[in-house]
C-alpha cells in the first residue's frame, strides 16, 4: 500500500506452496513482520523496512511468495503495468494512482515473471523462490529512475536497524515508562509508523493520523501529536504543529488537511492553537528561539483575526462555525437544530488563544493591548450570551435558537479554568460527571436518547475532547475528577488500543483501528501523571527526611 497521491493498494503478496495459496499466521513486532506456518513456531518469510522507500523480504524456502499487481486490471488510466527493465534485468510494476514505480530485485534464489508488458486483465506477477531453497528480495518505490539496488547489509542487520532507530525513539519520548504504562510501546509505535518524509505539500517530516484509511493532517488532530513529541523531539514537535501552518491562506486561515498530494480548504477546524502552543512550550525540551515565536505569533495572530473578521456577523461579538466539520465534532448533537452557530468551545478557544497573543506580544516587545481587549470581550460575550444558567449553549446564527445542551462540546469552556465565574465552573463540572463512564467521557451522555453506541460524536469516547476537558477540569482546580478522567482513557487504551474513537459502554475500540492522536494522547497523559506520581513520592521524601532531622 503507498500513500503517495491518496492511499492506494499496489501490490498484493501472496504465500504459495505447490501453486496455491497457504493460510499462515501473520506475526509482527516494530522492526519485522513475519509469516508463519500454524503448526511450527519460526517464520518462513519475512518482511522489514531497509529504509522510507524499500522492504527487504527473504524466505526460507519452505514457501515461495508470489507478489501481483492488486489491481487485477489494467486500464489506460487505472492498475499497475508489470516490464522486465532491460538495463538491470529487475522486474517493474508502474502505478497509475500512484505515479510511482516498484522495482523487485532478486538478491538471493530464483524470480519468474508472468505478464510482463501484457495489458488487460492477464495476470501480472513476480515469483519469489520457486526453484526452492532460501530466497530474498527487495521492492523499492521509486520515481523515474534510480541506480539499481544493491544490498549493503545483511537481512538480520536490516531487521536489527529497524529495532533499533524504533527503540531510541521510544526511550526519547516515554523515557518516564514503567510496569504501570504498559501501552506506551504500542502508542510510539503508532506514531512512530505513521511519520512520513517531506513530500508534495507535506514540507516537514509528518506524523499523519493514521495508515490506515485517515491518512491526513488535519488542522487541530496535528496539535495532539505535536504534544505528544515535545519533550522528547522538541524539533519534530514544532514541525507537527506548523504543517497546515505552511498553507494558510489570505484570510489567515488554516486548511481543513493536508497531504501528500492536495490541500482542502472547505472547511477550517477549531482555533485550539494557542492552547497547544502554550502547553508545547510548557513541556518541550528546549526553549523556542526569538525568532521561532516571532514567526509563532504572525502565523497565530493572521489564525485569530480570520475568526474575528471573517466569521463574526458585523456588529456581533462571537464568531461562528459554518458547519460541525468546522468544529473537528463533524455530527454532535449541538449541531442538530443548527448547521451556522455560536459556540461556547470557539468562543472559549478563543479566549485562550488571544490570551497566549497577548503574552508572546508583551514577551517579543509588541504591542498587545489589542489582543487583551479582544480577549476580556470575548470572555464577556460567552458567559453574557451563551450562558444560560445551566450550562452553555450554541446558538444558531440565522434564528437564534440554542442548541441540544447534551453534548460534552458544550463543557469545553472548562479550558478557561479560574477566569470562569465560579457558578459556571462548578455547573461544567457536574455535567463532565454525567458524562463519564467506567471507559471515560461519552461524548453523548449514555442516558440520553440521542446517543449511539457508534455514533461517531454523538457517544462514543474520543482522545481529544478527553484531553481538553481534562485539562480544563485541572485549571479548575478539580484535580480528583481529572485524575479520574485521566485513569479511565489510560486504561481504556491499555484494553483496546489506539482507535479512532470507543464505544462507550463497552470500551471497544471502533474506526480507525490505529489513530495517532489517541496514542498521542495517551502519551501525553501517562506523562504527566508519572510527572505527578514522581512529584509526590519526592515530597513524600522530602517530608520523611524533615520528620528525620527533627
Amino acid at each position: 500500500m503507498s500513500h503517495v497521491n491518496g492511499m492506494h493498494a499496489v501490490l498484493a503478496l501472496r504465500p504459495e506452496v505447490a501453486g496455491r495459496s497457504v493460510d499462515l499466521r501473520w506475526d509482527a513486532d516494530p522492526a519485522e513482520f513475519r509469516w508463519v506456518y500454524r503448526d511450527e513456531g519460526g517464520p518462513t518469510i519475512r518482511a522489514a523496512f531497509a529504509g522510507a522507500e524499500t522492504i527487504r523480504l527473504r524466505g526460507d524456502g519452505k514457501t515461495v511468495l508470489r507478489i501481483s499487481d492488486a489491481a487485477g486490471t489494467l486500464t489506460p488510466f487505472t492498475g499497475t503495468y508489470l516490464f522486465d527493465d532491460p538495463v538491470d534485468d529487475a522486474p517493474v510494476f508502474t502505478s497509475y494512482e500512484t505515479g510511482r514505480r516498484y522495482r523487485v530485485t532478486l538478491l538471493e534464489g530464483s524470480c519468474e515473471v508472468t505478464g510482463s508488458g501484457v495489458l488487460g486483465e492477464t495476470p501480472r506477477s513476480v515469483l519469489l523462490g520457486g526453484c526452492g531453497g532460501p530466497w530474498e528480495a527487495s521492492i523499492e518505490e521509486l520515481t523515474s529512475h534510480r541506480a539499481p539496488y544493491r544490498a549493503e547489509r545483511p537481512f538480520d542487520d536490516v531487521v536489527s536497524a529497524s529495532a533499533a532507530a524504533f527503540g531510541t525513539y521510544l526511550d526519547t519520548i516515554a523515557p518516564w515508562r514503567d510496569e504501570g504504562t504498559p501501552a506506551v510501546d504500542l502508542a510510539a509505535y503508532v506514531l512512530w509508523s505513521a511519520t512520513v518524509a517531506p513530500s508534495g505539500y507535506l514540507t516537514r517530516e509528518s506524523v499523519l493520523m493514521s495508515k490506515h484509511w485517515m491518512d491526513k493532517v488535519w488542522s487541530w488532530d496535528h496539535c495532539f501529536n505535536a504534544l505528544a513529541l515535545a519533550p522528547g523531539l522538541p524539533d519534530e514537535a514544532l514541525d507537527q504543529f506548523l504543517v497546515p501552518f505552511d498553507h494558510q491562506d489570505g484570510s489567515g486561515a488554516l486548511p481543513d488537511s493536508v497531504t501528500q498530494s492536495e490541500v482542502l480548504y472547505n472547511y477550517v477546524k477549531p482555533p485550539i492553537h494557542g492552547w497547544a502552543l502554550a502547553r508545547l512550550r510548557a513541556t518541550a525540551a528546549r526553549t523556542l528561539t526569538h525568532e521561532e515565536l516571532s514567526s509563532l505569533h504572525d502565523r497565530l495572530a493572521a489564525w485569530t483575526n480570520f475568526w474575528l473578521e471573517h466569521r463574526r456577523v458585523p456588529g456581533w461579538r462571537i464568531p461562528h462555525y459554518q458547519h460541525g466539520n468546522d468544529s473537528g465534532w463533524d455530527n454532535s448533537t449541538t449541531f442538530d437544530r443548527e448547521r451556522v452557530v455560536e459556540s461556547p468551545d470557539l468562543a472559549a478557544f478563543l479566549v485562550v488563544q488571544l490570551d497566549v497573543l497577548a503574552g508572546l506580544a508583551d514577551e517579543l516587545g509588541r504591542p498587545s493591548g489589542q489582543w487583551a481587549r479582544e480577549r476580556d470581550d470575548m470572555l464577556r460575550a460567552l458567559t453574557d450570551e451563551l450562558w444560560t444558567g445551566d450550562g452553555f449553549v450554541a446558538r444558531g446564527v440565522r434564528d437564534g435558537r440554542a442548541s441540544s445542551g447534551s453534548s460534552l462540546l458544550n463543557t469545553l469552556p472548562l479550558v478557561l479554568g479560574d477566569r470562569l465565574p465560579v457558578a459556571s465552573r462548578d455547573v461544567l463540572v457536574t455535567d463532565v460527571t454525567e458524562h463519564l463512564t467506567p471507559w471515560g467521557l461519552a461524548t453523548e451522555p449514555v442516558g440520553s436518547p440521542l446517543y449511539e453506541d457508534d455514533g461517531y460524536w454523538r457517544g462514543p469516547i474520543w482522545a481529544p475532547s478527553t484531553a481538553l476537558v481534562e485539562d480544563g477540569l485541572r485549571r479548575c482546580g478539580e484535580s480528583d475528577l481529572a485524575d479520574q478522567v485521566s485513569a479511565r482513557f489510560r486504561h481504556l487504551c491499555e484494553a483496546s488500543g489506539f482507535a479512532e474513537n470507543f464505544n462507550a459502554r463497552t470500551g471497544e475500540g471502533q474506526r480507525d483501528r490505529a489513530y495517532t492522536w489517541t496514542a498521542a494522547v495517551y502519551l501525553m497523559l501517562a506523562a504527566d501523571h508519572q510527572r505527578r506520581e514522581g512529584s509526590e513520592v519526592h515530597q513524600h521524601r522530602t517530608r520523611a527526611a524533615t520528620r528525620d532531622r527533627v
